[in-house]
């Protein structure tokens, strides 16, 4: 990979090897089968697979471009980020997050930097978006009201209408991400918001798309956790007493005591079905009684 590029850029802005580790742990470098012709002093080389490989010292040397651009921007709020595919959505709202840019994530309103009559219309100083293909609307737009324009280019996006082309791959979660993130930190960084020679207390999992059925699986088993730690009963513990013992004596006195409950023992208690006199065993040649003889 070619280093002439990076050593233009001043010594504090120059890549670490945490960085080049992260973007190729992302697969920030790897584009698709098909190759636009502009796109071609972006790309390294061609894999075996034909798969393209971009130039990482290439799409660093326009991260910091467009960082730098950025901030040239005095109100943060006049810079737009737009992402319509979902991989992209988390992460402009994290830019916009800790930026203070104005974010789009999902469908783009057509007219809203043409239409004045629109209730969304806005005015932004400079656009940032993911795909130039997915988001080839509000592209067009800003080329109407001459709008320059930021964008994540893969091998195979057409660069028309785009200012400045940071070649990277634009269709993986992780890949999205990581750019984003970036990007937002060396904004901050230029704006002396953060300290250079200390690492970004924010994770890069934050920019990173979430599956919504994957984060209802962790939130059901944290949920299963917390019920599996919940404390024990402690069964060799004494058993709670439910009253006073004074309280017994003047409900009824003991239960062996003859003002208690009845003993089945005892002589007035239950009846001796076997005494005589009691009840008379009734045979089956006799009618019991208070039954009718049928007449014959």
């Amino acid at each position: 990979m070619s280093t002439a590029s990076l050593m233009a850029l001043p010594a504090p802005l120059r890549p670490t090897d945490d960085d080049w580790a992260k973007m190729l742990a992302a697969h920030v470098h790897l584009g698709t089968k098909n190759l636009d012709n502009n796109m071609t002093p972006y790309i390294w080389k061609r894999r075996a697979d034909g798969l393209y490989v971009i130039n990482l010292a290439k799409t660093w040397e326009k991260l910091m471009l467009a960082a730098r651009v950025v901030v040239a921007i005095e109100n943060p709020a006049d810079v737009c980020v737009i992402s319509a595919r979902p991989y992209g959505q988390r992460a402009v709202l994290k830019f916009g997050q800790y930026t203070g840019s104005n974010y789009m994530a999902g469908r783009y309103t057509p007219g809203t930097f043409t239409n004045q009559v629109e209730k969304q219309f806005q005015e932004p100083r400079l656009l940032i978006i993911t795909d130039p293909r997915t988001d080839s609307q509000p592209l067009r737009e800003s080329s109407f009201v001459n709008i320059p324009t930021v964008a994540f280019c893969d091998t195979d996006s057409p660069l028309r209408y785009v200012d400045i082309a940071i070649p990277a791959n634009n269709k993986g979660k992780q890949s999205i991400g990581l750019l984003y993130w970036l990007l937002a930190r060396e904004v901050l960084r230029l704006r002396s918001v953060i300290n250079r020679q200390q690492p970004w207390d924010i994770m890069v999992d934050m920019f990173f798309y979430r599956d919504p059925e994957e984060a209802e699986k962790e939130a059901e088993a944290l949920e299963d956790a917390k019920a599996i730690e919940a404390p024990t009963t402690d069964f060799g513990a004494a058993a709670p007493t439910y009253g006073a013992p004074g309280d017994l004596a003047a409900a009824g006195g003991e239960w062996s005591q003859p003002g208690g409950a009845p003993e089945w023992g005892a002589q007035g208690g239950a009846q001796d079905w076997g005494a005589a006199g009691e009840n008379t065993a009734t045979t089956w040649d006799q009618p019991a009684a208070g039954t009718f003889a049928t007449p014959h």
